[in-house]
C-alpha cells in the first residue's frame, strides 16, 4: 500500500509543555481563612515564548499559575471533569449542549457569561495560527441560552470535551482580546489573578479573594524564568525558589535528594526503523536489532537511572498503559513478530539531534550494541532543524526519537496515527501496515474510557507487532521544593503547579 504524506505535525516533538495535557488531576482547594500572607516563588525553565498570549503555549504556564481555567478539567486517566462547565450532554453525533457554572467572576471583576464563553472559543477557532487542539477541526459554537454554550463539530469528535480542556482554550472576559493579541492580565477566572510580566524575566500573580471556588491559601506567586538549569538547581539549594521545574539530570546529585521528585512524562525515546527500504525493510532484521538493545544500560548511564526502561510506547504518566497490556489481544499481537534475523556485516545508517543533550550519548550507546549484534552503523547526529526532513524522507535506516505521546486532549491515538499510520505526517518509520491503521481507527472512533484505553492498547501491540519502532525509555522531569512547599502538584503532563492548596509553611 503507497504511502499517502501530510504535513508533518512537528509540535509533537516540543516539551511537553508545548505539546502535550492534564487539568484538574486533583481536589483542590481550602477555606478562606486558611489563606496566609506567603508568596510561592517559583523558577521556570523557559520564558514565554509570545508575551503570555494565552493561544499559544505559553497558555501552559498560566495553567500551572492556576490564572486561567478551561471549561473541562482531565482526571489523571484523562477523562473529563467539570470546570467552567459543570456539565454537557452530547445531542447527537455532531451537536453537545455544556453548562456554563454560574457566579463565576473575571479577575476585573465581570461577570462570566455564556457570550463571554463563546468569545473566548470563537477567538481561538479563528487565530492564526490555531492552536493546535483545534488543529484540523471545526467547530461552530454559539449560546445555548443564558447558562449553556452549544458546540457543532464538522465530524464525530468523541473526545470534544477533553479538547476544550487545553489550556489554549481557557476562558478569557472579553477586555483581555485585541486585533493583535490576547492579554491575560486581569482578565482570567482563577484562583490567582496576573498583575504582572516582566518581558522575559518574571511574572506576579496575587491570590483572587473573588474566586469561584476555595480561596488560595498563598497570597501570590512571584515567578522568574531561569533556563540556565545551573542556575534553577542553585536556586533551590539556596533556597531563592520554593518551586524549581526541570533540574538538570548532571545537577541532581548536588542537592538534598528529598529535595527532588522525579515525575514520569508522556515522552518516550524510541528507535525508528526504516520498515520502506533498506535492511530493516526486513522485519526479522528489525527483529534483530530489537533483540540487541540493552535498555537499562541506557537509563543507568545516559540517564543515572532517571527514566523509566519501555516497555511499550506509552508509559508509566499514562495510568492504564500498564494495566492492559496483559490482555490476550495485545499479547497475540505480540506474538506476532518475526523471529530475529542472524546479521553480519549489515551496514545501516543512525540519525539522531543535538536538541535534547541525552541523545547524542543514546546514539552511541546503540551503535556500540548494535554492532556487538553484527551490525555495521554510520551516525549522523546533527541539530534537528536541519535533520527533520531527511528524517522524514527516509534517508536514515534507524533514527532516535524523543517523542512526546500525548496532545492537549490528554489521549496518544493523534500520536500513534502521525506516526504509524499509512496517511500519517510524521512517519520515520515509514510504515504501512492495514492491520495497525485498522487498529489506530478503531481507537479513535471509540469513546472516551475504558473501551478507547483497551483500543488504544491494542494499536500500540499492533505497531510493536511490526517493530517498526523499538521504544527505549520514558522520561522524567525533576522538580525541586522546598521544605516548606505543601501541595505543590507533581503534573505528568505539566498542566498544574501551583494551586489554591498550596502553601508554605509558617516562618
Amino acid at each position: 500500500m503507497p504511502r499517502i504524506r501530510l504535513k508533518p505535525v512537528t509540535y509533537l516533538l516540543l516539551p511537553l509543555a508545548a505539546t502535550l495535557a492534564l487539568t484538574g488531576c486533583f481536589a483542590s482547594g481550602t477555606s478562606t481563612d486558611q489563606a496566609t500572607d506567603d508568596r510561592i516563588s517559583v523558577a521556570h525553565m523557559q520564558p514565554p515564548r509570545s508575551a503570555m498570549n494565552p493561544l499559544s503555549d505559553d497558555a501552559f504556564k498560566l495553567a500551572r499559575w492556576s490564572t486561567a481555567e478551561t471549561l473541562v478539567n482531565l482526571d489523571v486517566a484523562g477523562d473529563a471533569l467539570p470546570a467552567l462547565a459543570t456539565q454537557w450532554t452530547q445531542e447527537d453525533d455532531l451537536t453537545w449542549i455544556f453548562t456554563i457554572r454560574e457566579e463565576v467572576t473575571f479577575h476585573n471583576g465581570q461577570p462570566m457569561t455564556a457570550d463571554s464563553v463563546v468569545n473566548s472559543l470563537q477567538r481561538a477557532i479563528d487565530s492564526t495560527p490555531v492552536p493546535r487542539i483545534l488543529d484540523g477541526v471545526q467547530l461552530t459554537v454559539r449560546s445555548g441560552g443564558e447558562n449553556s454554550v452549544r458546540i457543532t463539530t464538522g465530524s464525530p469528535d468523541p473526545l470534544l470535551p477533553q479538547r476544550l480542556s487545553s489550556p489554549q482554550l481557557a476562558i478569557f472576559d472579553d477586555a483581555a482580546y485585541t486585533p493583535q493579541t490576547v492579554n491575560p492580565q486581569g482578565t482570567g477566572t482563577g484562583p490567582f489573578e496576573l498583575v504582572d510580566v516582566d518581558g522575559v524575566s518574571g511574572a506576579s500573580l496575587d491570590r483572587f479573594d473573588d474566586y469561584w471556588g476555595e480561596t488560595a491559601q498563598a497570597s501570590g506567586i512571584d515567578v522568574q524564568f531561569v533556563p540556565d538549569g545551573t542556575a534553577r538547581a542553585a536556586a533551590l539549594r539556596t533556597g531563592t525558589a520554593d518551586v524549581v521545574e526541570a533540574i538538570p539530570a548532571g545537577q541532581a546529585a548536588s542537592i538534598d535528594q528529598q529535595l527532588l521528585t522525579d515525575v514520569p512524562m508522556p515522552r518516550t525515546n524510541t528507535l525508528y526503523l526504516n520498515t520502506d527500504s533498506g535492511p530493516f525493510a526486513d522485519p526479522a532484521v528489525r527483529a534483530a536489532a530489537r533483540e540487541a538493545i540493552d535498555r537499562a544500560a541506557i537509563v543507568e548511564s545516559v540517564y543515572e537511572g532517571r527514566a523509566d526502561i519501555a516497555e511499550g510506547l506509552l508509559g508509566p504518566a499514562l495510568s492504564y498503559a500498564q494495566l492492559h497490556r496483559g490482555e490476550p489481544g495485545y499479547t497475540a499481537a505480540l506474538g506476532k513478530r518475526a523471529q530475529p534475523a542472524k546479521v553480519d556485516g549489515v551496514q545501516i545508517t543512525l540519525g539522531t539531534f543535538t536538541d535534547r543533550a541525552e541523545l547524542p550519548e543514546v546514539a552511541v550507546m546503540l551503535e556500540q550494541q548494535l554492532e556487538a549484534a553484527g551490525f555495521e552503523v554510520q551516525q549522523d547526529v546533527r541539530e534537528y532543524q536541519y535533520i527533520e526532513a531527511d528524517a522524514l524522507d527516509g534517508k536514515f535506516d534507524a533514527f532516535i526519537l524523543s517523542r512526546a505521546t500525548v496532545l492537549d486532549s490528554g489521549d496518544p491515538v493523534a500520536y500513534l496515527a502521525s506516526d504509524f499510520s499509512c496517511e500519517g505526517g510524521f512517519g520515520i518509520s515509514q510504515l504501512c501496515d492495514t492491520n495497525v491503521d485498522q487498529a489506530i481507527s478503531d481507537a479513535a472512533k471509540t469513546p472516551a474510557g475504558k473501551e478507547r484505553q483497551q483500543a488504544i492498547m491494542l494499536a500500540e501491540a499492533r505497531v510493536l507487532g511490526t517493530d517498526a519502532a523499538i521504544p527505549l525509555l520514558h522520561e522524567r522531569v525533576i522538580q525541586g521544593e522546598s521544605p516548606r512547599v505543601h501541595h505543590a502538584q507533581r503534573d505528568p503532563r505539566e498542566r498544574q503547579l501551583i494551586t489554591a492548596e498550596t502553601h508554605l509553611d509558617g516562618e
